[in-house]
């Protein structure tokens, strides 16, 4: 009320100013009476018009886009005006920050692996996030306000969101395909819902990988054991002369030394896929893996195929060294066990134009049909499961194979053709490869013949 006293003195002196005024001009006509209502209703007037144009003014603002100041004028209009101008800006402020804590918001959300989708209480999308949009096969733009059922029209997500349990989780294949989604309603507001989506494909294969290891360990290690507890029941029942119990004792041993090598084979991927990547600052002698891997593979051929190792020029590489012996010799010794007597395995060492290093296992073999080769290194995968037992085989070899050359930073590549031989190649970045110290001889190449 402090601006009220002011406004009515003021205008309390112009209306007697205004009738003093015309009171003097009536002197004049001998009407002085007349004169002074005249002078008072004139300045009434006058200050109602000067009024009207400050608040025409502050109206006229008002109704544009307030960018500029208000109008200032003195006293009430001024007051007004300044008042009415900090209120917008206070709001202005307030609209503004809103914005920006909704934009974090939502940038959050945005930032989530996971989709956010807001229905209102007739299913039209309100809002979607842009991985819920990815999901569902959306485009957060241009489907809002639309029914989402018109849209992502499988039939459990159809039926759940019209009259299942909202809150528990339903799983359907993605509309786009090739993956599965995971999705959750749940209610909020005033008959509006939330869905959640989650891309739980990778979870899905993984659990199936796990079963599949699970089933294929326990038929892997039952096969044998069941062979063992037939030959204990026919040592334990049956007379056998000696050239039999030798026999099956023999067997008995294979059986066992299978079991041991599948075991060994579980904990050395379990080791690989626990322990921290090797260090980048330990060099391993190449020439030194091969002459080791040859050794191993003169043994297990017995002269039965062609030889040739070729350390090439002196190199070092950057890792553990009884994982990269283990691979390599995986590699060998699957080419000993799946190449024909007389065929010929050639092992190499190459360094690569750009500086990094690669070792090739080449073998005149049976070879691979070319379907196979995309899951080779998966875990007991087998072409052929007979023949792989038969020599010997686990099928964890190339998953082992796989694993430590991606440790070391690498890569594994397969080539094969049916009835021609197959090309291993582990390849090595030019971080984890440099040549031996200077003065080192290049390494010749080493041929053993077949017997």
């Amino acid at each position: 009320m402090s601006w009220l006293w002011p406004r009515l003195l003021a205008a309390m002196l112009c209306v007697l100013l205004g009738a003093v005024g015309g009171w003097l001009a009536g002197l004049v006509v001998h009407a002085p009476r007349w004169g002074a209502l005249i002078g008072a209703t004139a300045a009434v007037v006058m200050m109602v018009l000067l009024d009207g144009l400050r608040a025409h003014r502050l109206m006229q603002w008002l109704r544009s886009s307030q960018e500029g100041p208000a109008p200032r004028g003195r006293r009430f209009w001024g007051e007004v005006g300044y008042r009415v101008e900090r209120a917008l800006r206070q709001r202005e402020r307030a609209l503004d920050h809103e914005r920006q804590q909704l934009q974090q918001f939502l940038s959050a959300i945005e930032a989530s692996p996971n989709g956010v989708l807001l229905l209102d209480a007739s299913d039209q999308i309100q809002w979607a996030s842009s991985v819920a949009a990815d999901h569902l096969g959306l485009d957060p733009v241009r489907d809002r306000q639309q029914r989402v059922t018109n849209l992502v029209r499988a039939p459990a997500f159809v039926a759940h969101l019209q009259g299942g349990k909202l809150g528990e989780s339903l799983v359907i294949p993605s509309p786009r395909g090739g993956s599965t989604l995971s999705l959750v309603v749940r209610p909020y507001g005033d008959g509006m819902k939330l869905v959640l989506t989650q891309d739980i494909t990778e979870r899905e294969r993984n659990d199936a990988m796990r079963r599949d290891f699970v089933a294929n360990v326990s038929h892997e290690i039952r096969t044998p054991l069941t062979v063992l507890a037939g030959f204990v029941e026919t040592l334990a029942s049956l007379p056998l002369t000696e050239a039999e119990r030798k026999r099956v004792l023999t067997l008995m041993q294979q059986q066992t030394d299978r079991m041991q090598t599948l075991v060994g084979d579980l904990l050395t991927l379990a080791q690989l896929e626990g322990s921290p990547w090797p260090a980048a600052d330990r060099w391993v002698s190449v020439s030194g893996l091969v002459h080791r891997v040859q050794a191993d593979a003169t043994s297990l051929s017995a002269g039965r195929h062609q030889l040739l190792f070729s350390p090439g020029e002196a190199s070092e590489i950057a890792g553990n060294e009884a994982e990269l012996f283990s691979a390599l010799a995986n590699l060998v010794t699957n080419a000993v066990r799946y190449t024909p007597e007389g065929g010929r395995i050639e092992v190499q060492w190459r360094l690569r134009p750009e500086g990094g290093g690669e070792f090739e296992v080449a073998d005149t073999g049976i070879g691979i049909e070319r379907e196979h080769l995309p899951r080779l290194t998966e875990r007991f995968y087998r072409v052929d499961g007979s023949r792989s037992r038969d020599t010997g085989g686990t099928g964890l070899g190339l998953s082992i194979v796989k694993h430590v050359v991606q440790r070391h930073g690498g890569e594994l590549d397969v080539q094969s053709e049916l009835g021609k031989g197959s090309s291993f190649r582990l390849l090595f970045p030019a971080a984890r490869v440099r040549r031996a110290v200077a003065g080192a001889a290049t390494a010749p190449v080493v041929a053993v013949p077949s017997r």
